[in-house]
């Protein structure tokens, strides 16, 4: 049975802080022109994991919620974003916020919106968002074949991920339109890349909630395959992943 959305990643945290890519400081610039992002601008960031969004949110002076149903990654992200005085940690999901009504200028949620309940989701982000304010989503979407390496890992998963199939987010973002209609929206996808030796590339793969961990019968062979893919497709020690950083934006009311 998959686990449940908000426990997916609670045994491999530290692996998904360390391995898993940031976002692009383009998405700022994207916000300021488009959205008119301010300083000023309270922001919810929703399943906000262990603060990877919030950080670029809270470097533009931002006051944030970061709203995380997940203890270890919740604890994870005050640990990380602690020396920041605008930073303020919730424990809620997308449904339920617990934030007050009419309370933020912007809702975000990266690399996390196709775990919600779009229906209740999006109600509760026109609660608490001010007149006029904006909702913002936003994945990290690897590339799949591109390269060698990125036909061979995605292979991988199709073989040994656990659900892989059933909860990639690609396929989700998809039918983003969905979750604004019937209001309008905007798309901007910029590129994003990371380079790994093979401690890195093993780590970004148990980052992911799908990747079987030690004590699961695919666990060994999954990762006597990546070993293979990483021999064979290794240039000067290291593999690159490539992303499409997609950002959806626009206004639910």
């Amino acid at each position: 049975m998959s686990p449940a959305p908000t426990a997916r990643f609670s045994d491999r945290v530290e692996d998904y802080v360390r391995y898993r890519p940031g976002y692009p400081p383009q998405i700022l610039e994207l916000l300021r022109a488009e959205c008119g992002l301010r300083p000023a601008h309270v922001i919810a960031d929703i399943a906000s994991g262990t603060g990877a969004f919030a950080r670029l949110l809270l470097e533009n002076r931002n006051p944030v919620f970061a709203v995380e149903p997940n203890a270890a990654m919740r604890e994870a992200g005050s640990q990380l974003l602690k020396s920041f005085d605008k930073l303020t940690t919730i424990a809620g999901t997308a449904e339920e916020t617990t934030l007050p009504t009419r309370s933020v200028d912007f809702v975000t949620a990266a690399q996390a919106a196709h775990w919600f309940n779009r229906e209740r989701a999006r109600t509760e982000f026109v609660r608490i968002l001010r007149p006029g304010g904006w909702c913002v989503l936003i994945w990290n979407e690897r590339r799949t074949a591109v390269t060698g390496f990125l036909q061979d890992y995605e292979q991988l998963l199709l073989t040994y991920g656990t659900d892989y199939e059933e909860v990639r987010h690609e396929r989700t973002t998809e039918t983003i339109h969905a979750f604004f209609a019937p209001a309008s929206y905007q798309e901007n996808t910029s590129e994003l890349r990371q380079q790994f030796d093979y401690e890195g590339v093993s780590g970004r793969l148990l980052s992911s909630s799908y990747a079987p961990l030690a004590g699961h019968p695919n666990h060994e062979p999954m990762m006597g395959e990546l070993r293979r893919i990483f021999d064979a497709n290794a240039q000067n020690g290291t593999v690159e992943f490539e992303y499409n950083t997609r950002v959806f934006y626009g206004k639910l009311a």
